[in-house]
């Protein structure tokens, strides 16, 4: 049995969970609201505060979708309760970084701004202080859409490996290679 997938996800003050005919887990929390299509060999039960998730047969893609499924519900639920963040660090001579409203606008070594639309279950601040990188905080309840905004983000401009220059996550660490030796 999936090492993961048998522990149950137990249900914080302030979060309604509903599970319908079709497999669809609805999340509710102050947050927002959250749903989530369930593979059809897995049951989802909510009992006595906690849900349980429990395969309908022993096939090898049910197995393998039993851990899925039960993190996913379980980022659902902490989502809804607490939410994610992410913050993403500019690195380099005259990067930039701002928004106005859900568009960020960044300036990252090319010859023009990139604009960026960001969805509105994603909150977006920008951070700017003299003498130290931009920072973008991106706020949201849904950890994959958050994972794929920063990541996309990211996308735009790499760290590179010799001077770290690029756009990074706060805390990540950057393999660093050697440069030239001199002769």
């Amino acid at each position: 049995m999936s090492r993961i997938g048998k522990l149950p996800i137990a249900i914080p003050d302030g979060v309604n969970i509903s599970v319908n005919d079709n497999n669809m887990v609805t999340v509710k929390g102050k947050k927002t609201e959250l749903y989530q299509k369930v593979y059809e060999g897995i049951e989802v039960a909510v009992e006595d505060g906690q849900i349980v998730l429990n395969r309908k047969d022993d096939q090898k893609k049910t197995r393998a979708m039993h851990g899925l499924y039960r993190s996913l519900i379980n980022n659902m639920v902490t989502g809804v309760s607490t939410g994610y963040k992410k913050q993403l660090e500019f690195v380099g001579v005259g990067y930039r970084a701002s928004n106005k409203g859900q568009i960020l606008e960044m300036s990252v070594g090319y010859s023009h701004p990139i604009y960026f639309a960001i969805p509105k279950e994603v909150s977006i601040s920008c951070e700017t202080v003299k003498g130290k990188n931009p920072i973008v905080t991106l706020e949201s309840a849904d950890k994959q859409l958050l994972g794929h905004i920063a990541a996309k983000i990211r996308s735009f401009r790499k760290p590179e490996p010799y001077k770290g220059k690029g756009i990074k996550f706060v805390g990540e660490e950057l393999r660093r290679k050697a440069g030239k030796t001199a002769g």
